[in-house]
């Protein structure tokens, strides 16, 4: 990957439906050069597809929440399996540090996360949840 690969990821971030005729102008290159590099971000898995940014007020979602999930060590693969099988959970990522899972969770309101929360909690094998609603996204695509 060099310097016009990093500029096609920048732009295609921003706007990844920016027509490549418009990539190419703003980086003074030929759209076929476009075209060429971009498939080969894909096919080399750089580039792993493209998504919609939803504004989730707009669609009834007003609580957005990231929880925080740990579990005994032993239920650590099945958990996994059923946290990414839970409706309202849109992103579920194993990590370090705090906890062992991170989850996002769309709900409609607070009796909805609560149900969803108590639901969780339900699992055997969750040792502990940690819910943070969102408020505000200042960056980025939460």
């Amino acid at each position: 990957m060099d310097k016009l690969d990093a500029s096609i990821i920048e732009n295609l971030s921003k706007n990844s439906r920016m027509p490549f005729m418009q990539i190419a102008r703003k980086l003074k290159v030929s759209e076929s050069t476009i075209r060429k590099r971009v498939s080969k971000l894909e096919n080399d898995g750089i580039i792993k597809k493209y998504s919609l940014v939803v504004d989730t007020n707009k669609v009834g979602f007003e609580n957005i929440a990231l929880i925080g999930v740990d579990v005994v060590p032993e239920k650590y693969l099945d958990i996994a399996k059923k946290l990414t099988e839970l409706d309202g959970v849109k992103y579920v990522a194993s990590s370090t540090g705090d906890h062992m899972f991170m989850l996002e969770v769309w709900a409609r309101n607070g009796d909805e996360l609560r149900v969803f929360s108590d639901k969780l909690r339900g699992i055997d094998g969750v040792t502990r949840i940690c819910p943070a609603i969102i408020k505000d996204t200042l960056k980025g695509s939460l």
